[in-house]
C-alpha cells in the first residue's frame, strides 16, 4: 500500500477499514440490538477462495434469511466544499439470489445499538440483487429528510468474485459511480435525482392549436365495410332438443339455448393508413418554473460520522471489505488498485482451481459408482447363469 500511504499525505482519510488486526474489528464495529431475534451475525473470514488469506478477510454474513445491522463510528466531518468518495468491496461468494450488498452513511446522532431499516441515513450506495429483475446499484441521497434515488439504471456485478464499488460526489454537484475502478455512471445530481422541481414547465397560458393534427395514423376513408360483415355474436342452437323431463309449469317455457356464432367477426374497423396531415408531437412552449429555486448545497452533509451495513439476505455468504471514505479520488483509485486490484486475479485462479478439483472428485466418485454397478450386474448375471445350469441339471435328473 506504499502508493496509497504516500497519497494519504495529501488526502483526507476519514475512515479506512481492512480488518487486518484479527478480532480487533469487534471494538470498532457495533452490532445493532434492535429486534435482535431477527438479526444475523457477521464473522471475519476471507471465504472459501481468496487472493490473500489475510488481506482478503472481511465481514461475512453467516445466517440465511436474516437481517443484518452493524456500524462503525469515526470523527465527524462535513463534505461542504470538498469531494466525497465512498468506496468498499463486495464479494457475493454464495452467488446471491436475493439480498443487499449496499452500505449506508449516517450522521453522528445515530443510535448504533438501535440501527434498523427505519434509521435515517445520508447516503445509501451499493449493489442490490433479487431474482432476475433486480440487479442494480443503489445511489440514494437524503435531501430535506427525504431519500431521493438515482433515476439512471446501473447494473451491478452478479458473479461470485470480489468487486470494488466507488461513489464520488463533487462540490460542483456532479457525481460518478465506478465499479472495479471503471466508470459505470456519471452526471449531475440535480438532473439525475429529483431533488428540486423542474427548471422549466409547460406554459399553462398556451394551448395546442385546434388544427394541429398529431394522429400518426387515421382510418382509410376508402375502406368500406363488407355487406356480409354484420352477424350476431350469439345464435340459437336449433340442433338442441327439449329435455324429456322439462316441465313448463315449473321451469318455464323451454327455448333453444344460445351458442357462439361461428360467423361472428366482431365490430368492423376500417384499416389504418398514414395520416397525410400528421405534424408530429406539438412542442408545448416552456416557461421558467416559478416554484424552482436553485440549491447549490444538495451535495453536502454535516456531521458525517458513521458507516453501516443494514441489509436483508435470503442466502448468506457476502463479504464486505476495504472500506474507505476520503476526499481524494486519486487516493481512492490507488487504494482500490493496491487492495482489490492485487488480489482479484489470484482469487479467480484459486476459485478455478477449486472448481477443477471438485469436478475431478465428482468424476472419480461417478466412475466408482458405475464401476460398482457394473461389477454388481456381472455378479448377478453369473449367479443367474449358475442358477439356470442347476435348474437344468435338476430337470434332467427328474426325467
Amino acid at each position: 500500500l506504499l502508493g496509497a500511504l504516500l497519497g494519504a499525505a495529501q488526502a483526507a482519510v476519514y475512515f479506512q477499514e481492512q480488518f487486518l488486526d484479527g478480532a480487533g474489528w469487534q471494538k470498532r464495529w457495533v452490532h445493532s440490538e434492535y429486534k435482535a431475534e431477527r438479526l444475523g451475525m457477521f464473522k471475519l473470514t476471507a471465504g472459501k477462495f481468496y487472493g490473500d488469506p489475510v488481506r482478503d478477510k472481511g465481514l461475512q454474513t453467516s445466517e440465511n434469511s436474516k437481517f443484518y445491522a452493524i456500524s462503525s463510528r469515526f470523527k465527524p466531518f462535513s463534505n461542504k466544499g470538498k469531494t466525497l468518495v465512498i468506496q468498499y468491496t463486495v464479494k457475493h461468494e454464495q452467488k446471491i439470489d436475493c439480498g443487499g450488498g449496499y452500505i449506508k452513511i449516517f450522521s453522528s446522532d445515530l443510535d448504533q445499538k438501535n440501527l434498523s431499516g427505519d434509521s435515517r441515513y445520508y447516503i445509501m450506495f451499493g449493489p442490490d440483487i433479487c431474482g432476475s429483475e433486480t440487479k442494480k446499484v443503489h445511489v440514494i441521497l437524503n435531501y430535506k429528510n427525504k431519500p431521493h434515488p438515482i433515476k439512471k439504471p446501473i447494473r451491478c456485478k452478479v458473479d461470485g468474485y470480489t468487486h470494488l464499488y466507488t461513489l464520488i460526489i463533487r462540490p460542483d454537484q456532479t457525481y460518478k459511480v465506478k465499479i472495479d475502478n471503471e466508470v459505470a455512471a456519471s452526471g449531475n445530481l440535480e438532473d439525475d435525482l429529483d431533488f428540486l422541481p423542474p427548471r422549466k414547465i409547460n406554459d399553462p397560458a398556451v394551448k395546442k392549436p385546434h388544427d394541429w393534427d398529431d394522429r400518426i395514423q387515421i382510418d382509410d376513408p376508402n375502406d368500406i365495410k363488407p355487406e356480409d360483415w354484420d352477424e350476431p355474436e350469439y345464435i340459437m342452437d336449433t340442433s338442441a332438443e327439449k329435455p324429456e323431463d322439462w316441465n313448463d309449469s315449473v321451469n318455464g317455457k323451454w327455448s333453444y339455448p344460445m351458442i357462439k356464432n361461428p360467423l361472428y367477426r366482431g365490430e368492423w374497423q376500417p384499416r389504418q393508413i398514414d395520416n397525410p396531415n400528421y405534424r408530429g408531437v406539438w412542442p408545448h412552449p416552456k416557461i421558467d418554473n416559478p416554484n424552482y429555486s436553485p440549491d447549490y448545497n444538495i451535495y453536502s452533509f454535516e456531521n458525517i460520522s458513521i458507516i453501516g451495513l443494514d441489509i436483508w439476505q435470503v442466502r448468506a455468504g457476502t463479504i464486505f471489505d476495504n472500506f474507505l471514505i476520503t476526499d481524494d479520488e486519486d487516493y481512492a483509485e490507488d487504494f482500490g488498485d493496491e487492495t482489490w486490484g492485487e488480489t482479484k486475479d489470484p482469487e479467480k485462479e484459486m476459485n478455478i482451481r477449486q472448481t477443477e478439483e471438485e469436478q475431478e472428485r465428482e468424476r472419480v466418485i461417478e466412475e466408482k459408482y458405475f464401476e460398482q454397478r457394473f461389477k454388481k450386474k456381472i455378479k448377478e448375471k453369473r449367479k443367474s447363469q449358475r442358477d439356470r445350469v442347476m435348474r437344468s441339471s435338476i430337470k434332467k435328473e427328474e426325467l
